[in-house]
This record gives C-alpha cells, sequence and structure tokens, in this order.
C-alpha cells in the first residue's frame, strides 16, 4: 500500500549531484523559491539507491518510476498540478523529496522542514523497505574533481562558505587552464608569501598543484581573500562572488 503526505513544503535545489549542495531547512533563505507539495507518494528505499539518488543524477530504476506515476501535486495560485515523477523518499535516515521533470533522472531534490522528516520517520517505522534494482551503470563509484568536490572537503561548512569554497575552485579551475607560470607563481605567493624564493623554482603544474593542496582542505578568512581576489576582473566569478559573499538571511 503507497503512503502519502500531504501539505509539504518543499525548497528544490536543481541539477545537483552532491547531497551537500541541498541544504537542510537551517540553511534555507528568505529569496529561496519555497513549494507546496499538495500530495505526494512516501517510499521506504534501501540505504544504497538513497544515496545513489541523493549524491547522482543518474537514471531511476523503472519500477519506482512505475510506482509514483502521476501521484503526486503541487499547488500553485490555487490550482493543483499533477506531476509526473515526485516522490519523498527515506532509507530510515536520510529524508529527500525528489522531482524529474518528467524526465527518468532526479533534477530536483530538497530537504524537508524538521516536522514533516519526524511525520516521515513515524510513517515508516513499520513499513518494509521497497528492493527497486538498479541498472548496472547506476552501481559504478562515482568520481570526483575540483569541479565536483569530494564531500570529504565540504562537511562542516556552511551554505555561503560551500558556495565560496566552489567559486575557489572555479577560479582555480579556470587558472590552470591559462598555463601561466608566472601567473600561478603570484596566486601561491599570494597564498603563502614565506614560501617566495621556493615558488620562483616550480613549474606550472607544480605550483597549481601544491596551491590546491594547500587551500582544498577547510575554510578561513585567508581562503575567503584569495577566493576574492581570484574573482576580480572575470565578470562571471565577480558576479557569484557578490551573490554570495553578503550573507544572506536564513527563513528562519
Amino acid at each position: 500500500m503507497m503512503l502519502y503526505l500531504h501539505d509539504v513544503w518543499v525548497n528544490w535545489f536543481e541539477g545537483e549531484e552532491n547531497g551537500y549542495n541541498i541544504c537542510h531547512f537551517h540553511e534555507w533563505r528568505k529569496e529561496d523559491g519555497i513549494e507546496l507539495l499538495d500530495q505526494v507518494p512516501l517510499l521506504k528505499v534501501t540505504k544504497s539507491l538513497f544515496i545513489m539518488i541523493e549524491n547522482d543524477l543518474k537514471e531511476l530504476p523503472p519500477e519506482l518510476l512505475k510506482d509514483v506515476y502521476q501521484k503526486a501535486y503541487c499547488r500553485k495560485n490555487h490550482e493543483r498540478i499533477q506531476l509526473e515523477y515526485c516522490f519523498v523518499m527515506t532509507d530510515g535516515s536520510g529524508i529527500m523529496a525528489v522531482d524529474t521533470m518528467g524526465y527518468q533522472i532526479p533534477i530536483r531534490k530538497s530537504r524537508l522542514i524538521p516536522r514533516q522528516e519526524q511525520l516521515v520517520f513515524d510513517m515508516i517505522a513499520n513499513a518494509p523497505t521497497q528492493d527497486y534494482q538498479l541498472a548496472s551503470a547506476g552501481k559504478e563509484d562515482k568520481g570526483y574533481h575540483i569541479l565536483s568536490p569530494d564531500p570529504k572537503i565540504m562537511y562542516g561548512l556552511t551554505r555561503k562558505e560551500r558556495q565560496l569554497k566552489q567559486l575557489l575552485f572555479m577560479a582555480l579551475d579556470h587558472l590552470r587552464s591559462s598555463n601561466n607560470p608566472a601567473e600561478i607563481r603570484y596566486w601561491y605567493t599570494e597564498w603563502s608569501p614565506d614560501k617566495y624564493s621556493y615558488i620562483q623554482s616550480l613549474q606550472f603544474e607544480e605550483a597549481w598543484m601544491e596551491l590546491f593542496e594547500e587551500v582544498k582542505s577547510g575554510w578561513t578568512y585567508k581562503h575567503e581573500l584569495l577566493c576574492e581576489r581570484l574573482s576580480k576582473g572575470q565578470p562571471f566569478f565577480e558576479k557569484l562572488w557578490e551573490i554570495e559573499a553578503n550573507d544572506k538571511p536564513s527563513i528562519l
């Protein structure tokens, strides 16, 4: 028997392949587009499937899509709109709302508000786990890289810090593509002025790799300064900096 939740507030994060970017309720902002799901099916899934959906954009199991097909509705301007494939899932620990926007991949994802999370735990306490089979492609280990950082170097950061850290990594990636030894030595010296003499002896790739290794862990005021300076003069990066650097009020 299918379980359903009603009047569920969601804050969709679109196209996110890493769970750390799907913000929990305490990090929602006033300018986020909060939506109301009038009705949505609730699934208890395996831990492996939950982790895959939370942290990837791979195709969802066909049986899961079939089970939730056209069973969810959102409410907009007093209209009740049917959604193709939308559901809330839990593995008994984590909880996430998912909407495919009519496709077969989890394009939009959202956390729930605490009161509704507790309701989910109460509802699934005695429910069986649905063992949806992953396609073989969905079982492959996911790789991380500078533009999709490993969760280990993002844990413990606030929403603002995560966004700025990803901007810093984008700027460093852009710097790498320039292949300019003098430029990378300049920025590495900005980060570690005490290593000036040593840095001057480094080749481009050595300097870039050492700088990346030094900045990739944690987040400090020093990181923020480097991020701001690297963004200067790059219109796209400057815009992202302006959006994130000024602390936005949370919804609380």
